[in-house]
């Protein structure tokens, strides 16, 4: 192969691309807009729960329950009252999401060291928010009584009712904070995305316009056309995971425990079998339409069946056996597992292995594919 015509070839696409007043700004600018996305809107954090409160004791224990909840972070208290029809009417207009009743006499129970009622309504019409709220409120609340009802001095235990020291410790992850996990998956997403999608328009472009034929009349073997015509993409989808991996690392405090070998190499191993993706579905098509729709045959169910948002536990069965055939489902575990618990090479050996299968197969298949296509 030559050097100086793979170099012209790359210099070609890159000059193509430059004068792509739309294709270059969604380049760059699609990342980091992914990013602020998925960081900000699609995280599964519930937090400023629109609240109300009815305090009918008005004491100092009911202020501190109101406190507690105020306090949090999970919970912002939009308006206070005595009236439960008013409240309803909040939640009706969707202003209140959750509203924390504190009944009369809450103080006196507490004091005579009686178990008091406090009622948490939640407004069920967002599944997802009642349900987090339904579990912060608890959380709350059992945390308070513990507070305001703390155990009298020397009492002692039923021998037929065992106390237990439960203590809950949650590694890598302590605050539970799912942008930890979605950043580094939306790297992967965008290598796929970007790879699959640029990677299957790069060849059907040369052969809308005719310039296909015209470049094999040239010195330039096969092998220098893919080099040169893959290579830029690769080089693009390189600098968008850069742009996402510094942002996500420095704006959202991602940390990142592992070693750049290891996502470098898991890196490589699922760029080529995006590659090879994209050029069988560019040697299917026949115009740039059809591959773009193509390109989305493989990346939606790359993106629901991969665990990137959706645990892979929680689907059927049958399902799930699919799942081991996206390499988007290995990739994750190498960046996840990178990034939050530091794992190098050797416990990721399979998941590594597993993209070298695809990128093999894949990759190989492409270029017997691409081959057939310009003997035909």
């Amino acid at each position: 192969m030559s050097r100086r015509r793979i170099l012209l070839l790359i210099w070609k696409e890159f000059l193509e691309l430059s004068r792509d007043r739309l294709l270059l700004p969604v380049i760059i600018v699609m990342p980091l807009l992914q990013l602020f996305m998925f960081g900000y809107v699609v995280s599964s954090d519930v937090r400023d729960i629109p609240t109300a409160v009815i305090d009918h004791d008005l004491t100092p224990a009911s202020r501190q329950v109101v406190d507690a909840f105020a306090n949090s972070g999970y919970f912002r208290i939009v308006a206070r009252g005595q009236d439960e029809s008013g409240m309803k009417a909040l939640m009706d207009a969707s202003r209140a999401q959750v509203v924390l009743i504190v009944p009369p006499g809450f103080g006196d129970l507490m004091l005579s060291r009686l178990p008091a009622p406090v009622e948490v309504v939640v407004d069920g019409s967002e599944s997802k928010t009642s349900q987090v709220a339904q579990g912060y409120a608890q959380s709350i609340l059992a945390a308070e009584s513990s507070r305001l009802l703390p155990p009298p001095p020397g009492a002692v235990t039923p021998p037929k009712v065992p106390k237990l020291d439960v203590r809950v410790r949650v590694l890598f992850n302590p605050g539970l904070r799912s942008v930890d996990s979605l950043v580094p998956g939306l790297i992967a997403f965008i290598l796929l995305l970007s790879v699959t999608l640029l990677t299957s328009q790069a060849v059907v472009k040369e052969r809308e316009r005719g310039t296909l034929e015209q470049m094999f009349v040239t010195p330039i073997t096969r092998a220098e056309f893919l080099v040169g015509k893959m290579l830029p993409y690769g080089i693009i989808a390189t600098v968008q995971v850069a742009v996402v991996f510094t942002v996500g690392t420095l704006w959202f405090g991602v940390p990142f425990r592992g070693s750049l070998a290891v996502v470098a190499v898991g890196a490589l191993l699922f760029l080529l079998a995006g590659i090879g993706q994209g050029l069988i579905i560019s040697t299917l098509s026949r115009n740039r339409y059809q591959a773009q729709v193509a390109s989305m045959f493989i990346i939606i169910p790359s993106f629901l069946l991969s665990g990137f948002v959706f645990p892979l536990e929680s689907m059927p069965r049958p399902v799930y056996l699919i799942t081991y055939l996206i390499p988007l489902r290995y990739f994750l575990v190498v960046l996840r597992s990178s990034f939050m618990k530091g794992t190098g090479f050797g416990p990721l050996a399979p998941q590594l292995f597993a993209m070298a299968a695809f990128s093999a197969v894949i990759f190989g298949a492409a270029l017997l594919r691409f081959r057939k296509k310009l003997a035909d």
